[in-house]
């Protein structure tokens, strides 16, 4: 068994596809079986299934998978640091959707003026899907909303931002003189999709005051969020920079909610197995320069 059978089985349990996967690795399709089939002979085990042409993994190969990542992945970081990478390499960095939007751009471009040679590949989309891409080794590091419990992941906190309760004008919560929590389910609500950092921190603090929502609209667009409070459809409750300028505006209304600060936390996370180049440690260094946030 050698590196290079690890390679090959990451390859094909990442794609689930022989011919996939001999394309990748430059290989023919018979050489890549066979390499499979030397790991499977060698362990005693059975790494796939093979039904009607297809492939399925087994048990076995969902737990060999992730020492296996993290075995060639250290090589290749190993040959990356000897090679200079930093300078001449390419960094993979992953956002979600309201980091990536705001805070993303300013990280790069003061990365990017470090290492002018340095290319950089951004990932935004949804927390969940920028975690898994961390987790099968398609990023080198990425800066979420809201929490990641997971035992591999190594997190940091870089900044704290609140969401914000929006309302459109003349609404029965702006003349009141104090909103709660309980006074919100009264109204249709409407919301970012599941899947989403705010929409999962929302889940929670509504069962966290014992409170049960039916979102009236559910959307994985902010602005048509805001467009559809504006025109009186409902309530929303959103991220500050994201809505900031509505309110400025006042496209739409904000009020504060007395009894929850919709506080949330922000996290830098990397796997914890993976190797930090200087590339990665100077934009680590980059993430914690609060004045980063304000420019």
């Amino acid at each position: 068994m050698t590196l290079k059978h690890l390679r090959i089985f990451v390859t094909v349990y990442q794609e689930m596809n022989i011919t996939k996967a001999a394309d990748l690795l430059h290989m023919t399709q018979p050489a890549v079986s066979r390499s499979i089939q030397e790991l499977e002979n060698y362990y005693g085990i059975r790494l796939f299934e093979r039904i009607n042409r297809r492939l399925y993994r087994t048990k076995e190969s969902e737990e060999i998978y992730v020492r296996a990542l993290h075995i060639v992945n250290s090589f290749h970081d190993m040959e990356l640091e000897i090679k200079n990478w930093d300078e001449f390499g390419i960094f993979r960095i992953g956002a979600s959707i309201t980091l990536g939007n705001f805070i993303l751009p300013v990280m790069i471009r003061q990365l990017q003026n470090l290492y002018p040679n340095l290319r950089v590949q951004a990932a935004v989309s949804k927390s969940n899907t920028i975690y898994e891409l961390l987790l099968d080794d398609k990023i080198d590091i990425a800066i979420v909303e809201g929490d990641i419990p997971d035992e591999h992941i190594h997190k940091e906190v870089i900044l704290e931002d609140h969401l914000k309760l929006i309302l459109p004008h003349e609404h029965p919560l702006c003349s009141k003189p104090e909103i709660y929590m309980e006074d919100l389910v009264q109204y249709p609500i409407l919301m970012r999709d599941k899947g989403s950092a705010g929409r999962t921190l929302l889940d929670q603090i509504f069962a966290m005051h014992f409170l049960s929502i039916n979102p009236a609209w559910e959307s994985a667009s902010t602005q048509a969020l805001v467009n559809a409070v504006a025109c009186g459809l409902g309530i929303s409750l959103l991220p500050e920079q994201l809505v900031s300028a509505d309110i400025a505006s006042r496209k739409v209304i904000s009020r504060p909610v007395v009894d929850e600060p919709f506080l949330r936390k922000n996290y830098l996370i990397w796997h914890k197995q993976k190797f930090l180049t200087q590339t990665a440690k100077k934009f680590i260094a980059l993430c914690h320069q609060e004045s980063l946030f304000h420019l």
